[in-house]
């Protein structure tokens, strides 16, 4: 009997225990499983999105591989409209921008650069504004060049950034600044990088010495 009414005591318990948080309880699992079920399908649908891209992708390579500019533009734009989040949308910019420059078609190599700096990552919009840089530059859009180019970069970029900024300088015949991006330049390589020389080069030329340094690097490269 003692436990007949122990166990009708802990049901009594229960019962008032589940009138007064059962709602809540019912309301956090409900909430929960939603969560769960939401998980699963955005991460299916971002792996269905990933899969899809990369077969556009596919023939935005072969359309490059062909030097069509027309297709190549074409599959880019619906790479971006459908697949915007996924990575293959920022190479597809970067790579429509290469076709149109090559054809000549500097509005839309600027069009497809600036939707890479707009929307890509850290990475992705680094070598998109170094691109539009250089695009800016053949314009002679000096001014513009260099805003970018003053704009914030991963520090990785650094070098990239002072030689595009040389460039850039020189062709305003700025020659003592542009000296100096071109030593920052040289400061920001690693020794191994095949673009030292062509730095080198193009600071010696307007009447600049290169660092000790960069020297001795060369020397035991």
């Amino acid at each position: 009997m003692a436990y007949d009414l122990e166990e009708q005591e802990q049901i009594a318990n229960f019962k008032a225990f589940w009138a007064r948080f059962g709602n809540i309880i019912m309301g956090v699992l409900i909430v929960a499983l939603l969560s769960y079920a939401g998980y699963n399908f955005w991460n299916t649908h971002k792996r269905n999105q990933t899969v899809e891209a990369s077969a556009l992708y596919d023939e935005l390579q072969a359309a490059l591989a062909a030097n069509d500019n027309a297709k190549t533009q074409r599959i880019a734009g619906d790479i971006q409209n459908k697949y915007a989040g996924t990575t293959y949308a920022q190479m597809a910019a970067l790579g429509a921008a290469k076709t149109a420059f090559e054809a000549n078609d500097l509005k839309t190599a600027k069009t497809q650069l600036q939707w890479a700096a707009d929307h890509g990552n850290d990475e992705y919009k680094a070598i998109a504004k170094l691109r539009l840089a250089g695009v800016l530059l053949d314009e002679k859009s000096y001014d513009a060049a260099l805003k970018l180019l003053n704009d914030t970069y991963p520090a990785q970029f650094s070098a990239e950034v002072s030689d595009r900024k040389g460039d850039v300088l020189v062709a305003q015949n700025k020659l003592a600044e542009a000296r100096q991006a071109y030593v920052a330049a040289l400061a920001a390589m690693h020794k191994e990088n095949p673009g030292r020389q062509l730095v080198q080069v193009k600071l010696e030329a307007i009447g600049g010495t290169v660092p000790a340094e960069a020297k001795d690097a060369k020397a035991n490269a």
